[in-house]
């Protein structure tokens, strides 16, 4: 009987120890499968998702995280150029929650501008949202925009001013007076007509028979005229005389 006893008592012991064991590696792989499950759900980058967008006439970039375990999380937006950094856009922190909750960075981004967002989560997430954002082909309202060149508007070529009109006094003649033997201006003002041109047609006269041509107040004809009539009344007295002295001397 004692060595019976001892028998079971040893059979006890072990089927305790193997059951123990079992629930020890039952327990760690259950565990283990908590441990890779909450890590798995604590924080995961497929979680994060970004987006560019216009709030009112600005840009901004969002990202929204939606981790329900609140796992506290930094996110850094950088710009891209040809595939490097440009600079540093902004900075912030985010608790997400199964609702999600969204972060905003004002950027007044440009059309198909590039953006890189870094999400770090200790120990869970270090990495960036693949793939990286890019903005839309068409700009907020409020971007400012190269304004294109005004083109001049064609000028209006300025009124041309009238000639002045001749006055009253210069165009229309003097009105007649009323009192007779009055000259008019054209009666009183003869027209000045250019000398006829005689050099061609007749000879020019000689340079002792000038003064025979002439005429009007320069000329000689009234003197002339009366030394012919003392002439003639000279030889009218001669022969007077010289008749009456015939008559005399034929009485004798």
């Amino acid at each position: 009987m004692t060595v019976l006893s001892v028998s079971r008592r040893t059979t006890s012991r072990r089927t305790v120890a193997r059951t123990v064991r079992a629930l020890g590696v039952v327990s760690a792989s259950a565990a283990l499968t908590v441990g890779l499950a909450g890590s798995a759900a604590a924080c995961n980058i497929n979680e994060f998702s970004a987006e560019a967008k216009c709030v009112g006439d600005n840009g901004v970039i969002t990202v929204t995280d939606v981790d329900p375990a609140g796992v506290p999380a930094t996110v850094t937006v950088f710009l891209e150029n040809n595939g490097a950094d440009e600079k540093k856009i902004g900075e912030q922190v985010v608790k997400g929650s199964r609702e999600g909750v969204t972060i905003t960075f004002e950027e007044d981004w440009k059309p198909n501008a590039e953006y890189r967002i870094h999400v770090k989560a200790a120990p869970y997430v270090d990495e960036d949202i693949k793939p990286n954002l890019t903005t839309p082909a068409t700009a907020c309202k409020g971007e400012k925009e190269t304004p294109a060149p005004e083109t001049p508007a064609p000028e209006t070529p300025a009124p041309e001013t009238p000639a002045p009109e001749p006055s009253a006094s210069a165009s229309t003649p003097a009105e007649e007076s009323d009192e007779p033997g009055t000259p008019t201006p054209s009666e009183s003002e003869p027209e000045s007509t250019a000398p006829a041109d005689t050099s061609d047609n007749a000879p020019s006269p000689a340079v002792g028979d000038s003064h025979l041509a002439e005429t009007g107040a320069d000329s000689n004809t009234g003197l002339i005229a009366g030394i012919a009539a003392a002439l003639v009344a000279v030889g009218g007295g001669a022969v007077f005389f010289g008749m009456r002295h015939r008559g005399t001397s034929s009485d004798s």
